[in-house]
């Protein structure tokens, strides 16, 4: 199978791409930076730019499946200009995918699987959330994906099947939060933030590749959360890592004041609490590799050529 990436480059498509490729695909990538552009076997990739609905219209050739990954990151300042920037560069990318699809009147492509957010579920420590839920957060985090997978849905237009994968918390050496949360532990400043009371819902970086692939494998559609099925509270992941990296945890909770003045909104991130389920995904046939995360931690941190 052909199978178009955007995104591919990013730390969720490396993992995604390297899977394809190691079970036969061929796989299409976008990029922006023609600097980017690779062609070998089975990885071939193609220049766009969403913000001026630019694409080569070859990248689609004989693609049966497009996996979207591209977006601006979240976790930036989130000034006027940013604010923008993130949303738009959503719904530009998915946009221009629509035009040269409807321009080009192919008919090989006949799936979306397109990347969203736990972030569209309002903020709670004591709610367990569904994908049935249709309550937004009241956030800028909870506009963006709603407008997100909103233009998304426009592709079942098309006749594509469409789905949308809610991800949360991804857990991995090579980038993302684990990083950034290890490393004051590794230097003995590691702490909870806040109250350390807010849900994360995490997933580890290979069993989220995996999830892409099975809706992908089996046609999934509609709505999937792209957690594993335990979440923990920040107090507790921030714990299980010290643990992990054997370093104790003897500071106070980090203030929730000191982080809106270093970050300002974007601290949003860091105390808004989502406790999602992955029991819709589990029922149609999944299993985690990694459903819990002391051991996930463990396999991601072991340097063992057995991991």
């Amino acid at each position: 199978m052909k199978v178009l990436v955007t995104g591919a480059t990013g730390l969720i498509g490396t993992a995604i791409v390297d899977r394809l490729i190691k079970k036969g695909h061929v796989v299409h990538y976008l990029t922006t930076s023609k600097r980017k552009i690779e062609s070998r076997d089975g990885y071939k990739g193609f220049y766009w730019n969403p913000s001026r609905s630019e694409i080569d219209a070859n990248a689609l050739q004989d693609v049966s499946v497009i996996i979207n990954l591209a977006g601006s990151t979240i976790s930036q300042r989130w000034t006027s200009k940013n604010k923008k920037k993130i949303l738009n560069s959503r719904l530009q990318s998915l946009e221009t995918l629509e035009n040269a699809l409807t321009k080009s009147k192919n008919d090989s492509v006949k799936m979306l699987i397109t990347a969203s957010a736990i972030g569209i579920y309002p903020n709670s420590e004591t709610e367990l959330y569904g994908e049935a839920v249709e309550s937004v957060d009241e956030s800028f985090l909870g506009e963006v994906t709603k407008k997100w997978e909103a233009k998304a849905n426009n592709l079942e237009q098309l006749g594509l099947k469409v789905a949308k994968i809610r991800i949360g918390l991804v857990l991995s050496t090579d980038g993302g939060a684990l990083p950034s949360l290890s490393r004051p532990i590794k230097y003995y400043v590691g702490a909870p933030l806040g109250s350390g009371e807010q849900w994360q819902s995490w997933i580890h970086i290979d069993d989220l590749a995996r999830v892409f692939m099975y809706v992908m494998e089996n046609e999934l559609t509609g709505v999937y959360n792209g957690v594993a099925p335990n979440p923990v509270t920040n107090a507790k992941l921030t714990k299980e890592v010290a643990n992990i990296l054997g370093r104790p945890l003897w500071l106070p909770n980090v203030p929730k004041w000191a982080l809106q003045l270093i970050l300002g909104e974007m601290s949003y991130l860091l105390f808004a609490s989502q406790r999602v389920s992955s029991k819709k995904i589990e029922k149609k046939g999944f299993s985690f590799e990694h459903p819990n995360l002391a051991e996930a931690l463990r396999h991601l941190f072991d340097p063992s050529p057995s991991n």
